[in-house]
């Protein structure tokens, strides 16, 4: 797996002067967004686009929706324990996806994309569909390396904050903001080719289908799972991991169709 770090921030126009002092207001889409085909996936009040995988409607507890932020409210810590996972009520296949989030001490939490919620996770211990838990889809692992046990599990550093959950490590130079600010994850997939990003930076890259990467689902939680990971196309999931995580400017941009 190679990892490539880039140094550059990609930075769209925009039609006034934005700034670290002078930011764009959360949950809005400059002029130049707009032209360049971004749409929001959340505007910043509604559950309007969301649902969960499970049921055709948005959870009715476990969320909430405050001052232009969605977030997880704590249940334990036990994966799909609250309100369980929201997904996109769209599906997408070739995309660019961005996303602030904030984690509290300890939090586990993920960004997942191609999710497929007709497949069910398996129960290690029986080989059985699990009656609970999250739905099955590639993850861009967030967390808190310092203080959530799931960093030193897997391996190589396989679920660190930024990582493919499970298969593929971030580059260990990534640079999460402090617990409490926001970061912004970011996630392209172009065909079978996909980054994450973590604050401008790319962190990690693979191919989908390639023989590393099915050698990497071979060697994982997802084995048991036929074709893991090389759908054409899914839906976009915020997972509920029990824990306070928080997001907020949650866009995509859908390349036109040539």
């Amino acid at each position: 797996m190679r990892h490539v770090l880039v140094s550059a921030l990609l930075v769209f126009g925009t039609t006034s002067l934005v700034t670290a002092e002078n930011p764009a207001p959360p949950n809005t889409l400059t002029a130049a967004e707009k032209a360049a085909g971004w749409q929001l996936l959340w505007d910043g009040h509604s559950s309007e686009g969301w649902r969960s995988p499970k049921t055709g409607s948005f959870p009715a507890r476990g969320w909430e929706m405050k001052g232009g932020v969605l977030t997880v409210r704590p249940s334990g810590g036990g994966e799909s324990s609250g309100g369980g996972d929201i997904i996109t009520t769209g599906r997408y296949s070739r995309f660019d996806l961005r996303i602030d989030f904030r984690i509290t001490e300890g939090a586990n939490s993920g960004i997942k994309y191609l999710v497929q919620p007709d497949l069910s996770p398996i129960d290690r211990k029986t080989g059985r569909p699990a009656a609970v838990g999250s739905a099955i889809g590639l993850e861009f692992q967030i967390l808190d390396d310092k203080r959530h046990p799931d960093a030193k599990m897997g391996r190589d550093g396989n679920r660190t904050i930024g990582s493919l959950y499970d298969l593929a490590a971030a580059a260990a130079t990534k640079a999460p903001e402090p617990i409490g600010e926001w970061s912004t994850a970011r996630v392209l997939v172009t065909g079978n080719h996909v980054e994450h990003w973590l604050n401008g930076v790319k962190i990690l890259e693979y191919e989908r289908g390639s023989r590393a990467f099915r050698d990497l689902v071979a060697a994982s939680k997802y084995k048991d799972i036929p074709g893991f990971g090389e759908w054409p196309d899914g839906h976009i999931l915020l997972q509920d991991h029990g824990d306070r995580v928080s997001f907020r400017n949650i866009k995509i941009r859908v390349p036109q169709a040539k």
